[in-house]
């Protein structure tokens, strides 16, 4: 990857050297294995480095090519595929869901923690699925109701993790037999509604939404290690992914002790979907990609959807993804926005993390995390594998460190 002079970008050399020795202290200390960052502005990268190792026992450090199960990184991924679509006329944001999935014709909504149900009070329709307003559960802690958790789990994370064949149809119609935890529209709940945009992806193509991918966004922006998973040639690259040795089992996404250190983590991990092609891939958080892949895909939507002459996405299509499309007050903070598969800085936070309004981004459960700044006309990637996300403060630190070598 070519490499620009940061003084010519506005940034300060002497302040992105302070990215390294801060990211190292997370290794020394036991809490990562390692990590690849990288800050681009203007187009052009001015700080691309690795630190640490893709797999402490072997103590191999971290390599550039490293592959990452990028997880919830793949939302912006699948959303943008459907927004090609959106571009083509083949739906519009206000549809019915049911219009193309008839499986979500008719849906109940969860009133109490015993089971007891109610109509839905109108239809889900695409635009809620982009935003986490439909209603849908996860399955991994993102509510409080214990039945609906429990049957995410079992109807769709141990088929999904199976890899047993079952079709990507198949998974996201049990998906629609659960009932909703909110009435649509009356909530910010992060969902599965992006996974079942990976399904719409199919029906409104006609294509697989791994051929759909590969052939409308993954080739034309030279992206060639990014797919549903990694193939034979490319396995011994994938970075091996850690948790708390002290762990939840049966949830590694919760927080937990790290007095022990961290080990390999096999929950959520070693299936079949990371390295063997799957029937049923996740939009919501399958794809593995590199940083470089990564980066490509980030640019093109910075760029207002285009890339090396190649263009993806219209102008005003990526300005509505970057935009809040919530009511005031949804998201709890008050700080952050949700726009087409995406979050959205609404003000300066006032958490200690630097940033610009209308920042855009997203990240994975094994921190995998970028965000663009249209402010500041950046672009910033950082890419471990320890679960769960956002847990140890790495990605805070590097995001103040980035913003702190802005100089112009």
């Amino acid at each position: 990857m070519e490499i620009t002079s940061p003084e010519l970008l506005g940034l300060s050399s002497h302040r992105l050297r302070r990215i390294k020795p801060v990211l190292q202290r997370y290794v020394d200390q036991g809490k990562f294995a390692g990590f690849i960052t990288l800050v681009a502005r203007h187009g052009k990268v001015a700080h691309y480095e690795t630190t640490g190792y893709a797999d402490i026992a072997t103590a191999k450090p971290m390599p550039f090519d490293a592959l990452f199960r990028m997880y919830s990184s793949t939302k912006p991924v699948t959303s943008t595929a459907m927004m090609m679509l959106f571009e083509e006329g083949r739906f519009r944001l206000s549809d019915p869901v049911y219009d193309y999935l008839p499986a979500f014709k008719t849906m109940q909504v969860f009133i109490n923690a015993a089971g007891d149900t109610e109509p839905a009070q109108r239809a889900i329709s695409i635009f809620d699925l982009f935003t986490h307003t439909a209603g849908l559960g996860y399955g991994i802690g993102s509510t409080t109701n214990a039945l609906s958790e429990q049957l995410h789990r079992e109807r769709y994370w141990s088929v999904l993790m199976a890899n047993d064949g079952t079709t990507l149809e198949t998974l996201i119609n049990n998906v629609a037999q659960i009932p909703l935890v909110s009435q649509p529209g009356a909530a910010w709940i992060y969902s599965l509604g992006i996974d079942v945009l990976g399904l719409l992806v199919q029906v409104l193509s006609g294509m697989s939404l791994a051929a759909y991918l590969k052939r409308n966004l993954f080739d034309p922006l030279g992206m060639p290690d990014t797919g549903f998973y990694a193939p034979p040639d490319k396995v011994h690259r994938l970075a091996t992914c850690y948790g708390p040795k002290i762990r939840d089992e049966a949830n590694p996404l919760a927080l937990s002790d790290l007095s022990d250190g961290i080990a390999p983590i096999d929950a959520f991990v070693t299936n079949g979907s990371w390295t063997e092609p799957t029937n049923s891939p996740s939009g919501g958080g399958g794809l593995v990609s590199s940083t470089a892949d990564y980066y490509r895909f980030a640019q093109m939507l910075a760029n207002k959807g285009a890339l090396d002459g190649v263009r993806i996405l219209g102008r005003k299509t990526v300005e509505m993804m970057f935009t809040n499309q919530l009511p005031a007050g949804m998201i709890t903070s008050g700080l952050e926005g949700f726009g087409l598969g995406g979050s959205v800085q609404l003000a300066v936070p006032r958490m200690g993390a630097l940033t610009s309004p209308g920042t855009w981004g997203w990240g994975g459960a094994a921190n995998t995390e970028f965000w663009i700044d249209p402010v500041e006309d950046m672009v910033c990637l950082l890419n471990a594998q320890y679960l769960p996300g956002g847990s140890q403060f790495a990605n805070i630190d590097f995001r103040n460190l980035a913003y702190a070598a802005l100089v112009d």
